[in-house]
């Protein structure tokens, strides 16, 4: 492909070169470029690209995209492409150089702080069962049809996101659902990209580590439904106060579900138990398989955008009863002992007080006991909120370690410390060793009681000082409590 068909949409300031040269391949990490390459020069978080435009000339390169002009060699031969934005062009690049994939499929992406996995995982898992070939780009992982490929991102890097979308329409799937997330959103990944359908499920505290203020996470999520397309749909939460501000300057075709008010798709919650949850939807009464308020929400929101995209209703609602939840999301385990045990990815205030809810709304006399900490390198606000909100649904709190990252353990744990009122000091105990935390939870339970493992849910590893270590919440609690002959 030629400098001027992978620079087609995107928006030039100048152009200093030939347009009419064949491009090898495309990059924005400097270390990838070979003789024939496309360099794009985005600026990162911790790196510029700007840096290392004279070394990628040197490796060979024949065009690079930046937004500042480099001062070259007079013997220098490469095109050398001036843009605004070089993370937009990036986007738009790496959709030409992969032919479009996004439109040769119908793509539907769901931003919003809590649910995201469980509905676009839902979505897929539909999909399947209705008859399509489907895709899926979520935080748990990436699957092409029934090929998996491991996530290391919630959503993939412009290049990577197109030739996994690529792929997708090479191996003859019509729909992908995938995450979008508000870091992708601002970092410009899902530029050129062309949706059939946006999701919008809620927004609480969250990421405030990069986005620094509530309100810049806010606009960084409706900078997604800012870009869609006339012939695409937006589907809000009408229940979030801030749906509405998402969809303010779409120019999609709008939506709303809720179970609490008048909207284009609405469900009332019937009934909820530790094995699942009654609906009404739009009318039609029906069980599912998931638990919780919370669920019920996302229920709805696939519901919602499966009817959007086409399908039947009925046929929808048969086919969602028989769906089990993602992987770590209110994941349950009943122990031999008779101890249930729940691990669930829930990482925000909001997402650990809608799980604790649940559970104490369908607990009997029983206690809770919760096993929770907070990441290192992340929003540190929400740590004694986090620790606050366990104490106040719990019988028992036990506060650990949770993918520490470059952070010393003990302080996060200190700082998740500040939110303990000194009521619930009594029922707080601080276990550094995550693995030791749940053993802890385990010795203490007794037999009809719920542990709640919390943070982590699907992640097999533990990060810390750059190192993943292998940890499974799920094979360690289960491992324990049969030694403990629990």
């Amino acid at each position: 492909m030629q400098v001027k068909d992978l620079i087609y949409k995107v928006s030039l300031i100048s152009v200093s070169g030939r347009t009419d040269v064949d491009i090898a391949a495309i990059c924005f990490d400097s270390r990838e470029v070979e003789k024939g390459s496309m360099f794009i020069a985005v600026r990162g978080v911790s790196n510029d690209g700007h840096a290392y435009i004279q070394d990628v000339i040197k490796k060979g390169a024949t065009a690079v995209v930046c937004e500042e002009l480099p001062v070259l060699d007079a013997d220098a031969d490469c095109t050398i492409i001036q843009v605004k934005d070089s993370s937009e062009a990036l986007g738009v690049i790496a959709s030409n150089y992969y032919d479009k994939p996004s439109s040769k499929l119908k793509l539907v992406g769901i931003t919003g702080t809590n649910g995201k996995t469980t509905t676009v995982t839902l979505l897929y898992r539909l999909f399947r069962k209705l008859g399509y070939k489907t895709g899926l780009i979520s935080t748990v992982e990436n699957i092409i049809e029934e090929t998996i490929i491991p996530s290391t991102h919630t959503t993939p890097d412009a290049i990577a996101l197109n030739k996994l979308l690529a792929d997708m329409v090479l191996a003859g799937c019509t729909h992908c659902f995938m995450e979008v997330s508000s870091h992708a959103a601002v970092q410009r990944r899902i530029a050129g990209l062309r949706f059939e359908g946006a999701l919008f499920s809620n927004i609480t505290h969250d990421h405030l580590d990069y986005h620094k203020t509530f309100d810049e996470y806010i606009k960084a999520k409706k900078l997604f439904f800012d870009g869609l397309s006339n012939d695409s749909f937006a589907l809000i939460n009408l229940d979030d106060k801030r749906g509405r501000v998402m969809i303010q300057n779409t120019r999609a075709k709008t939506y709303t579900y809720s179970l609490l008010a008048l909207a284009d798709f609405k469900g009332k919650l019937l009934s909820t138990t530790m094995h699942g949850i009654e609906m009404d939807i739009d009318g039609a009464q029906a069980w599912f398989r998931l638990i919780g308020n919370f669920n019920a929400y996302n229920l709805l929101a696939v519901y919602s955008a499966a009817v959007l995209l086409g399908e039947d209703k009925q046929e929808i609602l048969l086919q969602l009863s028989t769906l089990d939840a993602a992987n770590g999301r209110f994941e349950q385990y009943n122990s031999a002992g008779k101890i249930t045990v729940i691990v669930d990815y829930a990482h925000t205030p909001d997402a650990l007080k809608n799980v604790l809810e649940t559970i104490t709304g369908l607990k009997e006399s029983h206690k809770i006991l919760t096993v929770v900490g907070c990441g290192g390198n992340r929003d540190a606000a929400k740590r004694p909120i986090m620790a606050d909100i366990a104490c106040q649904f719990s019988d028992q709190v036990i506060l650990t370690s949770d993918n520490p990252r470059d952070e010393d353990p003990q302080e996060i744990l200190a700082e998740m410390e500040k939110g303990v009122r000194v009521v619930d000091k009594k029922k707080v105990l601080s276990v550094l060793d995550r693995k030791e935390a749940i053993k802890v939870a385990c010795t203490l339970a007794a037999p009809g009681d719920i542990i709640l493992i919390a943070g982590k849910g699907h992640e097999t590893y533990q990060e810390i000082k750059g190192i993943k270590y292998p940890f499974d919440d799920r094979i360690v609690v289960k491992e324990l409590l049969e030694t403990l002959g629990k």
